[in-house]
């Protein structure tokens, strides 16, 4: 049966990336409103992909105005599972077109990747859905639901209300997120961990007003050193998270060889690496803080002032386990209790996410195992942690706590999404979509 399904795949392959391809062309950019547009295309070019494969399908939306989601159904047997899949047809945006090595919405094979915005995150996602709707026909051995979100990479704001305007329509037994990754080439994975997200804007001033730094330097700090001396306490000598009252927990024991990390992570000559513990405990079960923004005079053209103000944002991912709750509380206490010599603090909390733990184990978890296992020729997949963060996950927990959810993906470590020259790995996507088909035979038995 896996020898069909393989083949099956293979002579509808073409086919897939047809469709794959002229989804990226569409600039569905939601964070671009002079592209809205673009994202009413993509949503009608996703529902009538799927219509044509018999699903009763709809552009729904939470109120006027919001992004448009697709909805649909087909039956499968009577008593047979229900299975919903995931994807999103947004995309995030393609930045300097200066930086891509080719047009970001003309999808390029180069080597053994198809490159263009979108072409893994996550319009591949919506493809894999569909080739593996295509590898059944007339003959589906589940019922087949599907969510594909138009809003998902600025941040699923009305997500909340279409689960609950829809729960109904979408409630399943398995729900199939494809919106992750797997390991590496020829390794895949189950993504059972996903940090959190506190983003926090603070504000430092010292002066009302901006003063000659000759007349007044020595005896009144400015904002610039202030904030920088506050920034410093985040974090201990070893470079570990210093706020007091964050969750931290174990993670698998995967080995993440130096020399892949290095080359992944981009980092310079010579770099030492922050934090203790064990590579992936750092990146997927203990909190890490970044400043990701700052606003202070460009050094070019800086006069000799005083500078009355500055603004820096912390990027705090919390460890799963942790909330969102907790870690905004720790964190501004923290930042209160350091802030140095009098001045004045304002902070402002700019948008957060849950960290999610699954747990990856029953029926469903282990069909899917099992078709993993069998596409990737014998390599059983890995239980994957994420450093970053997937917040609507939470929201189809909290949802559907009766259903399994199974997180997967078609990055792979080299994928660069959200960035120039996002790319698919095409032999990998071939496996994920007789993954995914595997998986709905599987879950049927």
């Amino acid at each position: 049966m896996s020898a069909d399904i393989r083949a099956k795949v293979a002579e509808l392959l073409p086919g897939i990336r047809r469709d794959l391809e002229g989804l990226v062309r569409i600039e569905s950019v939601s964070a671009d409103p002079a592209r809205a547009g673009e994202v009413e295309r993509s949503a009608q070019r996703t529902r009538d992909l799927f219509a044509a494969e018999g699903l009763e399908v709809e552009i729904v939306r939470a109120h006027e105005g919001a992004p448009p989601a697709v909805i649909g159904e087909r039956p499968g047997p009577e008593g047979a599972p229900t299975v919903l899949l995931y994807a999103h047809h947004d995309v995030q945006p393609e930045n300097d077109h200066a930086d891509w090595d080719s047009p970001p919405f003309e999808p390029t094979e180069r080597g053994e990747r198809l490159y263009g915005r979108g072409a893994a995150d996550d319009k591949a996602g919506i493809a894999a859905h569909l080739g593996a709707l295509r590898v059944f026909g007339e003959e589906l051995p589940v019922t087949v639901k599907v969510f594909i979100e138009g809003e998902e990479e600025v941040g699923s704001d009305t997500l909340p209300a279409l689960l609950e305007q829809y729960a109904d329509r979408l409630a399943a037994d398995v729900i199939v997120i494809a919106d992750s990754g797997n390991w590496d080439i020829g390794v895949p994975a189950l993504t059972t961990s996903l940090r959190g997200l506190v983003r926090m804007d603070v504000e430092i001033r010292t002066l009302t007003h901006a003063v000659h730094s000759g007349m007044w330097g020595g005896l009144a700090p400015d904002a610039l050193m202030t904030l920088a001396r506050l920034i410093s306490t985040l974090h201990d000598d070893a470079g570990e998270v210093a706020i007091a009252g964050l969750h931290s927990g174990p993670a698998a024991e995967v080995d993440y060889p130096e020399e892949r990390l290095r080359a992944e992570s981009g980092a310079a000559p010579g770099l030492e690496w922050i934090g203790t513990g064990s590579a992936v405990e750092r990146l997927w079960t203990k909190p890490a803080l970044s400043i990701t923004g700052l606003d202070a005079p460009k050094v070019e053209g800086a006069s000799n002032t005083l500078v009355p103000a500055a603004r820096a944002r912390i990027s705090m991912r919390i460890a799963p386990g942790d909330t969102t709750a907790n870690a905004t509380a720790r964190l501004t206490e923290h930042l209160e209790r350091h802030v140095p010599w009098g001045a004045t603090l304002r902070t402002t909390v700019v948008d957060t996410g849950e960290a999610t733990q699954i747990d990856a184990t029953g029926p469903a978890y282990d069909a899917a195992r099992a078709a993993f296992t069998e596409a990737w020729d014998g390599t059983a997949p890995i239980d994957m942690g994420v450093g970053g963060s997937i917040p609507f996950i939470a929201e189809f927990l909290e949802t559907f706590p009766q259903a399994s959810v199974l997180v997967t993906g078609v990055e792979d470590p080299d994928t660069r999404a959200h960035g120039a020259n996002e790319g698919l790995h095409l032999a990998e996507f071939e496996r994920v979509i007789v993954a995914e088909a595997l998986m709905l035979r599987n879950l049927a038995g």
